[in-house]
This record gives C-alpha cells, sequence and structure tokens, in this order.
C-alpha cells in the first residue's frame, strides 16, 4: 500500500504544516465529540438524584457548548484536510500538464489522447478523494477509537470486550473485499479510459465518418464499449452493495451484545445507568467510522489504483532534454541562421534508417528548398532542425554549434515552424496569430497576416480578427488554415523559418503572393521550404532533391534543370500538367 502512494509523499510533505495542523484539530474535534457522552451520562446519574431547573440548565449549557465547539472544529477539520487535497490535486495536475508539454511527438504516438485524458481527469479525482476525504475519514476512526478505548475500559472492561469482539470480524472482512475493489476498480479505469479514447476519436473524425457513411458502425462499436464499462462497473457495485451491509450487520450486532450485556450490568449494580448510557452513546458514535470505514476502503483501493497510472505519466521522462546544453550560451541569444546537416543519418527507434549521410549547408539569409517524391524523408529533415526529432551526436549544428547545445527554449525561439499538418486553437484568429508572442500589436498582428495574405480574408469576416475559428480551425478552409498558421510563424520575427509543403492547399496565384511577400519580411534570414510543385522552388537560392532519404541533387533552378535528373522530369511533368490545364 504504501510502496503505491510513494509518488504522493513529496506532495503530502509539501503541505506537512497544513496536514499536521488538520491533524492536530482532528484530535481536538474527538476530545470533544468523546466529550457528549461523558455529559450526558453525567447528566443521567444527576437526574436520578432529582431534576432541577438548574441542573436542566448546567448540563443543557454544558452540552451547547461542547456541540458548539465540536462543529467549530469539524469544519475546520473539513476545511484544512479537504483543502490540503484540493492544493495537492491543483499541483499534480500543473506537473502533469507540464510534463505532458515537456514530451516529443513520438510520446503521443505510443499514448492514446482519451486514455491520457482519463488519467488527467478521472485518476486525479480519485486521488483527490483518497487524500482528502479518505484521510480525515480514517484519521477520525483511529483517533476516536483511541479516545473512547479507555474511557469504555474505565465504564467496563466486560462490557468493551464484550462489544469489541464482532470488530475483527469487520477487519477480515474489509480486508477481504478490499483486494477485489482494487481489481476491479483497474480494469474499470482501464476500460474508461478506452471509451475517452473511442470518444476523442469520433469527435475529432466526425467528418470522416460521416463521409464514409459509418455512424451506425461506430455507433455499435461504442454502444459495446459502454456494454463492458457497464458490466465492469456492476461488478465493482456488487462488491460494494455486499461490503456495506455486512459491515451494518456487524456493528449492528456488536450493539446488540452492547445492549444485552451493559443492560445485565446495570441490573445488577456494576455499572450506574448514567456510564451505561455514556457507553452506548459511544457505540453509536462508533457505528458510522466502521461503516465508512467500508467507503474509505474503496476510495484507498480506487486512489491507488489512479496513482500508479498518474506516476506513470509523471515519470515519463522526455527523451528531447536539455542535457546537453552549453551554459554559457545567454537565454536572449539570437541566432544568425547558419544551418549544417553533417553526416546526418537518422532512424526512428530501431526502424531502418529514412536519412543516409546528409551532408548540407544552408548559409544565413539564404533560402533552401527540398523537393522529392513522397516518404523520402523531406518532413524528417526539418524536425530535425527545431528538435522536433532529434538527431545522435553533434550531426545538426547551427552557426557552427551542435542544436544540443542550445536551451530548447533558445533553440525554438530563433526558429518559426508551419508544419504540414496545420493546428489552430479553439480561439480567436487574433490569439492564433499572436500565439506564442506576448503582447503583440494589433498592428503586427495585421503586418503578419498582410505577409501571409490572410488579412484581406479576415477583414471581411463579421468579426474580423476576432473571428472564433472552432475547434482544429474548422470555420476556415484549408488554404486559409494554412495562412493563418504562416502568419502565426512570422509575428515572432524568427532568424530561421521552415515551411513543411506550408503552401499546399493554396492555388499558384497566391502562392506567388506569399513568397514575394516572405522574400521581403525574411530578409537576412534563413528560410526553408519543403513543396511538391517547382514553381515554388524556383526562387530559392538553392533546391535539395531528396530521394529514398538520401540527397540525389543539390543546387540551383538552372543548374538542376541542366542536369536531366529527377528535378528535371519534375520540372517537365508540371509544365505539362499547366498547358493541359490552360487549354483544356
Amino acid at each position: 500500500m504504501f510502496e503505491r502512494l510513494s509518488p504522493l509523499f513529496p506532495y503530502l510533505k509539501r503541505y506537512r504544516r497544513q496536514l499536521a495542523t488538520g491533524a492536530v484539530v482532528t484530535v481536538l474535534y474527538n476530545a470533544s465529540k468523546i466529550t457528549l457522552p461523558k455529559i450526558i451520562g453525567s447528566a443521567v446519574d444527576d437526574m436520578r438524584l432529582g431534576v432541577t431547573r438548574d441542573k436542566i440548565f448546567h448540563h443543557g449549557l454544558l452540552l451547547f457548548g461542547v456541540a458548539a465547539l465540536s462543529a467549530v472544529f469539524l469544519y475546520l477539520m473539513r476545511q484544512i484536510v479537504i483543502g490540503a487535497s484540493r492544493e495537492i490535486e491543483f499541483d499534480l495536475r500543473n506537473d502533469l500538464f507540464e510534463n505532458l508539454l515537456r514530451q516529443p511527438p513520438s510520446f503521443y504516438h505510443q499514448h492514446r489522447t482519451g486514455d491520457i485524458m482519463a488519467r488527467t481527469t478521472n485518476d486525479l479525482n480519485a486521488v483527490r478523494q483518497l487524500l482528502g476525504p479518505a484521510i480525515m475519514y480514517s484519521a477520525n476512526t483511529v483517533v476516536f477509537t483511541a479516545a473512547a478505548l479507555p474511557y469504555m475500559l474505565k465504564i467496563s472492561p466486560w462490557i468493551t470486550l464484550c462489544a469489541f469482539v464482532p470488530l475483527p470480524i469487520a477487519s477480515v472482512v474489509v480486508q477481504y473485499f478490499g483486494s477485489r475493489i482494487h481489481t476491479r476498480f483497474e480494469r474499470i479505469q482501464a476500460m474508461f479510459s478506452e471509451i475517452s479514447a473511442k470518444a476523442q476519436e469520433n469527435f475529432s473524425g466526425a467528418r470522416f465518418i460521416r463521409a464514409f457513411a459509418q455512424e451506425e458502425a461506430e455507433i455499435a462499436a461504442w454502444e459495446t464499449a459502454n456494454q463492458e464499462y457497464i458490466r465492469r462497473s456492476l461488478l465493482l457495485v456488487r462488491l460494494m452493495s455486499m461490503l456495506w451491509p455486512t459491515l451494518e450487520f456487524v456493528l449492528g450486532f456488536a450493539m446488540v451484545i452492547t445492549l444485552l450485556v451493559g443492560g445485565h450490568e446495570v441490573v445488577k449494580g456494576h455499572v450506574s445507568a448514567g456510564n451505561f448510557t455514556a457507553f452506548a452513546i459511544i457505540i453509536v458514535q462508533l457505528t458510522w467510522p466502521m461503516i465508512a470505514l467500508g467507503w474509505v476502503v474503496n476510495l484507498f483501493q480506487r486512489g491507488t489504483a489512479s496513482v500508479v497510472r498518474i506516476d506513470e505519466l509523471l515519470k515519463w521522462v522526455p527523451t528531447i532534454d536539455d542535457s546537453a546544453v552549453d551554459s554559457t550560451i545567454a537565454a536572449d541569444l539570437k541566432l544568425r541562421g547558419d544551418i549544417e546537416f553533417r553526416n546526418l543519418s537518422f532512424a526512428y527507434g530501431s526502424n531502418a534508417a529514412v536519412l543516409h549521410d546528409i551532408n548540407l549547408t544552408i548559409p544565413a539569409g539564404s533560402s533552401l528548398a527540398i523537393v522529392g517524391p513522397t516518404g523520402s524523408g523531406k518532413s524528417t529533415l526539418v524536425h530535425l532542425i527545431p528538435r522536433l526529432l532529434d538527431a545522435k551526436g553533434n550531426q545538426v549544428l547551427i552557426d557552427g554549434v551542435p542544436i544540443r547545445h542550445y536551451p530548447l527554449d533558445v533553440l525554438r525561439s530563433n526558429i518559426g515552424f508551419v508544419p504540414q499538418e496545420t493546428f489552430l486553437f479553439s480561439e480567436s484568429i487574433r490569439e492564433n496569430i499572436a500565439f506564442g508572442v506576448q503582447d503583440a500589436t494589433d498592428e503586427q498582428i495585421v503586418h503578419a497576416a498582410t505577409t501571409a495574405h490572410i488579412a484581406k480574408e479576415i477583414q471581411e469576416f463579421p468579426n474580423g480578427f476576432d473571428t472564433v475559428v472552432g475547434e482544429r480551425g474548422i470555420t476556415l478552409s484549408g488554404g486559409q488554415k494554412q495562412r493563418t498558421a504562416i502568419a502565426r510563424a512570422l509575428i515572432r520575427e524568427p532568424r530561421i523559418l521552415i515551411l513543411d509543403d506550408a503552401l499546399a492547399s493554396v492555388d499558384t496565384y497566391t502562392e506567388e503572393r506569399i513568397l514575394s511577400g516572405l522574400k521581403q519580411e525574411m530578409q537576412d534570414r534563413t528560410t526553408i521550404f519543403i513543396s511538391h510543385r517547382v514553381s515554388t522552388a524556383a526562387n530559392a537560392d538553392q533546391i535539395a532533391v531528396l530521394i529514398d532519404g538520401r540527397i540525389a541533387e543539390l543546387g540551383t533552378h538552372e543548374e538542376l534543370l541542366m542536369k536531366g535528373g529527377y528535378y528535371t522530369s519534375l520540372f517537365e511533368k508540371q509544365q505539362l500538367e499547366e498547358e493541359i490545364a490552360v487549354t483544356a
């Protein structure tokens, strides 16, 4: 149990003062709670000698004072302990989010989004319940029992022994059901992750599901997954429905024994009526904590299962980090933009290499176009520059320094990257363009949008730059999303701009306008773009033809045409297509 909870120890240590205060208040609350039966017992014995108004007022005032004090301590206990659990939940959620943001793209290829969402919501809630109500009720039960037992023994060791005889049975019941609850809850959580992942995939791919008329098939698959979740949940419900009544029966049996044995002791004169009344009240007060023990066991089993699942995410160490950083590099460093690939080879994990012996230099302020057939490694090559993928050793250098020596923040703040798959947040166009630039002005936003040749279209929207684009930019066309993403990269004024086939969704005329704007905007800065169009690559300072992960051709547009290789055939093919389109 404690081994499974060890990931929470640093968080508990962080709030040790608050928890220590909660422990003191818990002791005070239970001390006041145990005083109530004593006052009632004393009142019963006192009233047997004669009932007077002064006695009623005296004992009533005592009861009211202690009850009020008990209520104050109960409020403070819940405020402090439950508050601490909320604070720890807050820290856990932040740490989880921060660790998830540091992970490379490969992490999200191995973990389904729905599973991650389930762990950061449902599992976190289970951990909070473990650290809040579970700890609070457990402490109450232990402290109250420890406080009550000496008083009960003082009243009558015999009645106490008889009353506590059934309690070991309750312990056995809790132990028996506890392990089974834990196992079944783990299965429920795993199935909840499956359902979350299924829902996320269906919502994200709703258009494709409709396009392929697969609504009924997906609904059926969803129903099957839900039926399995219900089946596993009902197995847990059956266990819990057996645990609670069993505990109530055992504790009820303890109460019956107390009444029989205690009543006999009162009749024989061994115990006063007042003391027996106090004893019976204590047994009643113990009933709820003991019954709550069943719920606490459930919370502990759920919580420990969730701690393990959350700890798996927290322990996932990013494969791309700052471990090789040169500490002398300033945090506000502006790169010149010289890029060099030196004997670069790259493979995804243990798979075959996708890039082979790449040697390429891109001078600062120049432009490079990369062309080649699908699957030749173009995107992989440019992903290595901002370390979205990590090359081994010192095979990629910027300004003569291996990129591993730059802090990731420094490296990426100098790079504007527009990926092949454009992603926009469910915010306004203004917020999407200004993403990554604090306090961006309206002038900067409009200028970036103008350079990306999207400003005019945005201003024609009813809400202009304040238009909300919807999830993943669904309200914009493919070309509008790509140009918005280009504006987002340009507003950062990057020293290096990388466009990973970012003009594929725009027409040739718009493409020429954007490239013209970029050429002016990126003067003295380095620009790399991937394209399948010769018209896009023709104006670059140099063009690299990548085939099967190797640089097959390198040169200017004119130089490559003279070689009569892949680039020449691509040029002739696209010229023919344009002629056919004109004559059609």
